[in-house]
């Protein structure tokens, strides 16, 4: 009967519908475009960056102090070796420096890496755009240690491939370190702070120069997926204690390294918030609307019904049925329009061309792609599906306070 109901103003339950189906299908795709691009932004920020997780000496992440080092990182890197979720994990060493060519000098940091590691985790090989990536070899059949150099850096030190560049800093044990390195490829991250102050050099010569020994300062590793990460936190931290280590380590996830990055997208997620509240509230009040219409019409088909000895609750039912009957059509049309839309979008994505100088500094580039998931296809139509039933009860509700008299008097 319910059914019926809802189909004896065919123009208005459409409308009704097709206003339903249009909030769900925006929700999803704009929860899909939200996720996918958070997904986005984390995943290039920790591949170029950070990793996943970082083990450091404790403290070393707010101080960078040369001296807070991983004394013994082939110890832990080979209890690592065999976890699950690690995709891959490689050592990193850092020091500032000043950074000089003929021309010009500039304050830099100086990372020395594992290159055949390094590509695993990070997309340093791939955002070296002239030249060529670091080779397994610490030094070039000159003596010298090859050097990736960011291309802002480049650029304001006026060098090419092939050039050479004087490194000065001070090394762990507090003497003077030099060296002269040559370039060996320029690296362009679309990132500005890490285009305009980061060098790369071996590993092997980095320690040599900063009088590190063997040790490191950070062990970067990744994961096979973002959603891996708290586990994969918590198996680290375990085989770690079972190591008993004669020193302070801290085991860091992506957003204790990247606060800033956490805070923009809580951020976005509250406005996001606001708008979906929004546009259910419009469709809150247009079901609302809807039957507050459909009870005053039927005022005298209610009477009847209530003469014969229908009690008011189970008209009360009825009515909440219709409103369930309709809404179900348009989550479901809402559903299946919005993860169509959402799907195409995820091959082609989405150009934001005007948004490209913003997103380069995430290490993004002007085109997100929206990421389908089964939160992104239920919440929002699950919200809609509540809010409209509450707003359907109102009207309901009134039936109870209808005199069958009164309502057979209504035309």
């Amino acid at each position: 009967m319910a059914w019926r109901n809802i189909w004896r103003n065919t123009r208005r339950t459409v409308l009704t519908v097709l206003a339903i189906g249009f909030a769900c299908t925006l929700l999803v795709f704009t929860l899909s475009f939200q996720l996918g691009s958070y997904a986005t932004l984390i995943n290039s920020s920790v591949t170029v960056q950070t990793g996943h997780l970082q083990i450091q000496a404790r403290g070393y992440q707010d101080s960078r102090e040369i001296r807070k080092v991983i004394r013994r990182p082939e110890t832990i890197t080979a209890v690592l070796d065999d976890l699950e979720n690690i995709k891959a994990l490689t050592l990193r060493a850092r020091a500032f420096g000043l950074i000089s060519s003929k021309q010009r000098s500039a304050g830099g940091m100086v990372v020395g890496i594992d290159p055949q590691r390094e590509a695993k985790v990070s997309t340093l090989e791939e955002i070296t755009r002239k030249g060529a990536y670091l080779p397994e070899q610490p030094r070039l059949e000159d003596g010298l240690p090859p050097a990736l150099v960011g291309r802002l850096l480049a650029q304001n030190l006026q060098i090419d491939i092939g050039d050479e560049l004087t490194i000065l800093g001070q090394g762990r044990d507090g003497s003077v370190a030099a060296t002269v390195c040559r370039v060996f490829g320029l690296t362009s991250s679309g990132m500005d702070d890490f285009d305009r102050g980061v060098i790369h050099i071996p590993l092997p010569a980095f320690q040599e120069v900063f009088a590190m020994d063997r040790a490191v300062h950070e062990i970067v590793i990744l994961s096979r997926s973002l959603g891996d990460v708290s586990v994969l936190d918590q198996a680290i931290r375990s085989r770690m204690n079972d190591l008993n280590l004669d020193q302070d380590l801290a085991v860091l996830t992506w957003d204790d390294m990247l606060p800033g990055l956490r805070q923009a997208i809580t951020l976005d997620l509250i406005s996001g918030g606001i708008f979906y509240v929004i546009l259910v509230m419009v469709v809150a009040f247009s079901i609302l609307n809807t039957f507050l219409m459909a009870i005053f019409e039927r005022k005298h088909e209610f009477g009847m019904m209530m003469a014969i000895g229908t009690k008011p609750l189970r008209l009360t039912r009825l009515v909440l049925t219709e409103s369930a009957f309709m809404t179900l059509v348009g989550v479901f049309l809402g559903i299946i329009g919005g993860c169509s839309v959402t799907q195409i979008f995820e091959h082609v994505g989405i150009n934001l061309a005007g948004s490209s100088e913003l997103l380069s500094q995430f290490g993004i580039s002007g085109r997100i792609y929206p990421r389908l998931s089964l939160l992104s296809a239920c919440v929002g139509p699950a919200l809609v599906f509540v809010i409209t039933l509450c707003s359907a009860l109102l009207p309901a509700l009134r039936i109870k306070k209808l005199s069958p008299v009164e309502a057979l008097k209504s035309v």
